[in-house]
């Protein structure tokens, strides 16, 4: 016969994969989002769950609420971080599930964006662009009214629209890519710049400890110009293995056996306008088997 908790343990378990999916895409870190869903697991075995009548709901809720408070402290500790920080980077070939019931809200260049975002504003924007949650579901999970959570995500995609243009499909992704990484191994000027948005901004996340520019570089040319800069000696020795991250493609870099960046672009019909430098160690040494 089934036990209680047995059942709770099946209950759970059915719902983990969206409950990770809704803490990672608050706060962009897999290490956080597992204390969200481990803290959840633990309230969920000791509450009386005999007055619970939707056991999904209430997981996504606590999940939710409990991501909101870690987001608001994340944003302070975040406000300390030498140099950009940028969302740790996920792998859907070993994970399928976190992005089965919607890809939206997953593409790093948008995570890093959503963080501009207040903590409410991003867990209605996530639930209902990426787990397409009906409003007033998510109303009562952040105990607001319905048409204050209408506001909310209609606030959420008018500042992503000044942030994020359409993107390109993932072959032309690709392609865009690997043109990038040829021209950026040559110092090829001309070629970047015709790669490049107008508008293009590049992002690394070095952690203060390598040695990633510690500021974000705007504009086509002088992205063009500093990619050339450091050409000679940053890709010396080194080889380019394409993986896919958050469900886009991505390369990895490695010098001797061992990743020292994996780069990420966000691409639209006007070319690549982010460039995404995972260079932080610690990040780095959690995806190092992917390629």
């Amino acid at each position: 016969m089934t036990s209680d908790l047995d059942e709770a343990a099946a209950d759970f378990a059915r719902v983990r994969p969206r409950l990770f999916g809704i803490a990672y895409r608050m706060l962009g870190s897999v290490a956080e989002a597992e204390d969200i869903v481990q803290e959840v697991w633990i309230r969920w075995q000791g509450y009386d769950r005999t007055k619970v009548i939707e056991p999904a709901a209430f997981l996504a809720t606590t999940t939710t609420r409990l991501a909101i408070n870690a987001a608001q402290s994340a944003r302070v500790r975040r406000e300390t971080y030498i140099g950009p920080w940028l969302p740790d980077p996920i792998d859907l070939r070993e994970d399928p599930a976190l992005g089965a019931e919607r890809a939206d809200a997953l593409e790093l260049a948008l995570l890093h964006v959503l963080e501009k975002l207040s903590p409410t504003q991003r867990a209605a924007y996530v639930l209902r662009e990426a787990f397409d949650y009906p409003y007033d579901e998510i109303a009562t999970i952040l105990e607001m009214s319905e048409p204050n959570v209408r506001q909310l995500v209609s606030r959420a995609h008018k500042r992503l629209a000044t942030e994020r243009r359409e993107p390109v499909a993932n072959d032309e992704h690709r392609r865009l890519l690997e043109a990038f990484l040829a021209a950026a191994r040559d110092g090829d000027v001309a070629v970047l710049e015709e790669l490049l948005a107008a508008d293009a901004i590049s992002y690394a996340d070095g952690g203060g400890v390598r040695n990633a520019s510690k500021i974000p570089v705007a504009g086509r040319t002088r992205i063009a110009l500093f990619m050339k800069s450091f050409a000679s000696h940053f890709w010396t020795g080194s080889t380019i293995a394409l993986t896919e991250a958050n469900g886009r493609p991505a390369a990895m870099v490695s010098r001797d056996g061992v990743p020292f960046v994996m780069l990420n672009i966000a691409a639209s019909p006007d070319g690549i306008d982010r460039l995404l430098w995972v260079m932080n160690p610690d990040k780095l040494a959690k995806i190092s088997t992917w390629a």
